[in-house]
């Protein structure tokens, strides 16, 4: 027959040595806050798994009272660190409050055997409702940062969650809990205890591999993204349209007139603060689907999806008004920069980027020669002409 109290002191051993490897990494000063208290969290439940594994050789006090408290509070923490880790706020206060009404019948009910029945209900229907809050933030994590680890988190603590809530069914109902908990006859109890002590040990380091996908999706977005602007860069430009749908598309190449003379009369300060502005005022027009990237010094980028020509020029003459108006706010400029903007479109794109490109190239040539500061089309016929 299965031992529950040896699947309780493995259990915590398990959850104490990870948490306290987890807090020596955080330590190290390269994590943030969340792995504080999720790895605290371990130790924590990890403690209180202990308490309760020694129960009849420590005082009931400590195994029952405490022990189950100091689970919830871990569970506290543990929420408290997934909340952290996705950017949203502890909200220390409601979370005490909470922790304090869902113990009171804990609390109540430490005294005595007859007890336990109720106590393991109650006790596991928090736990499975802490489970559940954590998997519904990895599954806003994994909507909102696209992280495939956080369907992991998802993936684990649903489980869990299920174990906790049939637990509590069998001490409703009378199939685990009489006489006390390591009693004989608690046969079912341990067969769940069983199945849980894997998914405690798979999700005291789910975090990590959170935290590590995280961290390889920041280093790939900088490592496609322009340093001055924010933007993509030609690489990241050549990556993301490679995965675009197929449906029209409409290029704009965009150069930013007489940014020689900016850089020469009022230094590569300035000319960096307009290259700054332009992306700022560019970016209010465009979509969250659209590209946008700097091709290099002070030429740029713009792919609109399912964008036909005309709408594309339209966006082009408020990307313009927009850079304008954005100047104006500068002053002291003796050289105004104005935009030229070549526009090739694609009605069956994406198509080759480099024949787009070198379409609108041939569109902005056109703009230059004719006297700057607009925006010309690429037209088959005039370009053969």
């Amino acid at each position: 027959m299965l031992d529950l109290r040896t699947i309780y002191i493995v259990s915590a051993m398990t959850c104490s040595v990870l948490g306290i490897v987890q807090m020596i990494a955080y330590s190290s000063g390269r994590f943030e806050r969340w792995l504080f208290w999720w790895s605290a969290s371990g130790i924590v439940i990890g403690a209180g798994l202990f308490s309760i594994g020694l129960r009849n050789v420590l005082p009931d006090v400590v195994s029952i009272l405490i022990g189950n408290n100091l689970i919830l509070v871990g569970y506290l923490l543990l929420i408290v660190s997934v909340r952290l880790f996705g950017g949203r706020p502890a909200r220390w206060g409601l979370s005490w409050l909470i922790l304090a009404v869902l113990s009171a019948p804990l609390i109540l009910l430490w005294r005595d055997d007859a007890s336990t029945a109720p106590r393991i209900a109650i006790f596991s229907l928090v736990c499975a409702l802490g489970d559940l809050l954590v998997m519904l933030e990895g599954i806003r994590l994994a909507r909102q940062e696209r992280l495939r680890s956080a369907w992991l988190v998802a993936a684990i603590y649903m489980p869990t969650a299920a174990i906790f809530a049939a637990r509590a069914l069998l001490a409703v109902t009378g199939w685990i809990g009489e006489g006390g908990l390591f009693a004989p006859g608690n046969g079912a109890d341990a067969w769940l205890g069983l199945w849980a002590a894997p998914f405690l040990a798979l999700r005291s380091i789910v975090i990590n591999l959170m935290a590590a996908e995280r961290a390889g999706n920041k280093l790939t977005y900088l490592a496609d993204r322009d340093a001055l602007t924010g933007v993509l860069n030609r690489g990241g430009l050549m990556r993301s349209y490679a995965g675009l749908e197929p449906g029209p598309v409409a290029l704009m190449l965009i150069d930013v007139d007489r940014f020689k003379q900016l850089n020469d009369t009022h230094g590569h300060g300035v000319g960096d603060e307009v290259l700054r502005r332009f992306a700022s005022s560019a970016s209010l027009h465009l979509r969250s689907h659209d590209l946008f990237a700097r091709q290099g010094g002070d030429e740029f980028v713009i792919v609109l999806k399912g964008c036909p020509v005309e709408r594309a020029v339209e966006t082009a003459q408020k990307i313009r008004a927009a850079f304008a108006a954005s100047l104006a706010e500068m002053e002291g400029l003796v050289v105004q920069p104005t935009l030229s903007i070549g526009v090739a479109a694609e009605i069956c794109g994406p198509g080759d980027l480099e024949t787009l490109l070198q379409r609108a190239d041939l569109a902005l040539y056109a703009r230059k020669r004719n006297g700057r500061d607009g925006i010309d089309t690429f037209e088959e016929d005039r370009q053969a002409a």
